[in-house]
């Protein structure tokens, strides 16, 4: 167990727990898929922010373990529809949900579990944090359909890449950190702080996500090796080559990303770390986390803003 995740182990424990009784159902399907992919377990970044956040600002209560459980549920939601939308077969190192019960299951039961989180908001009752959390599920929406858009686009730009990458990750990144602050009644420099903290984190965990699709072990990953490339997702690595290369190479790029598969990928992934596409990936990664580091001064000094930091250390040392 991680430095972060040992910091907030009993609250994790219970937010587990949480996730278990709120998957109930009376329709068997829904608890199969639910568990299937819950239980697959990840790092549970998102929970473990509200915990931190919330422990950071010394918030007394427990209902950050049913924000937590919230926060994760509209995660999970994200994931089943995401796996549909790109035709992915393994996450976690398992069967994604889609290929082990199909696509309409798995799109139902992410709206179910939208529908869910959205009932335990009603239940915890603050408007604020409401209001957040529709929105991002909201912003999160739109990031989906632009980076449709986005595919098998050679002219997406850096720019058009970063929107997507704070929609898709960092937005509920944002929406974990400031909800918890709002919980915890911070000063609007706290929650505005919490805030940053989370946009930045949340950018610099997308950008080495996307890195390591070109260097990471599919083991370690737990998912396929090259999965942006075959679907012709311009993330940066592409994006930095192409506007650093020229003539065959360019062309080669271009129809990667126009083609999809994994005929080059050997090539791409040889022309990318030459023209130093991976290192300034990195170091747009290591940008964001200093800058989510930096954000955590506003917060108070104890063991849970020392979890925070390394939490941000980690966001670009990590192999998976």
């Amino acid at each position: 167990m991680l430095p972060f995740q040992q910091a907030v182990a009993s609250d994790l424990s219970a937010v587990n727990d949480l996730i278990i009784r709120e998957l109930h159902s009376e329709v068997g399907l829904v608890e199969n898929i639910g568990h299937y992919i819950v239980d697959a377990g990840g790092k549970r970044l998102r929970p473990i922010l509200v915990l931190l956040t919330a422990k950071c600002l010394e918030y007394p209560d427990h209902r950050h373990i049913d924000l937590a459980t919230i926060i994760e549920f509209i995660h999970t939601a994200t994931l089943l529809h995401d796996d549909v939308v790109d035709m992915s077969d393994l996450r976690r190192g398992r069967p994604t949900a889609n290929a082990q019960f199909g696509n309409a299951p798995s799109v139902l039961v992410g709206d179910f579990l939208y529908s869910r989180a959205f009932q335990m908001l009603v239940r915890l009752g603050n408007m604020d944090i409401m209001a957040i959390l529709s929105d991002t599920t909201n912003v999160i929406s739109e990031g989906e359909v632009q980076q449709l858009i986005n595919v098998r686009n050679p002219k997406v730009t850096e720019a058009d890449y970063m929107a997507v990458i704070h929609k898709k990750t960092a937005a509920l990144f944002e929406a974990a950190c400031s909800t918890a602050a709002v919980l915890a009644c911070a000063t609007e420099t706290q929650r505005q702080a919490a805030w940053q903290y989370g946009h930045h984190l949340g950018l610099a965990f997308q950008l080495i996500d996307d890195l390591l699709d070109y260097e990471g072990d599919q083991t370690a990953l737990g998912k396929n090796i090259g999965d942006d490339l075959a679907e012709g997702k311009p993330t940066l690595p592409l994006i930095f080559a192409l506007a650093n290369t020229g003539g065959g190479e360019k062309a080669l790029i271009e129809r990667a990303i126009t083609e999809g598969g994994l005929d080059q990928l050997r090539d791409i992934v040889s022309l990318v770390q030459r023209c130093g596409a991976l290192d300034y990936t990195r170091n747009k990664a290591q940008h964001h986390a200093d800058m989510a580091a930096a954000a955590l001064a506003m917060l108070p000094i104890n063991p849970s803003h020392q979890a925070m930091l390394e939490l941000a250390r980690f966001s670009v040392t990590r192999r998976y």
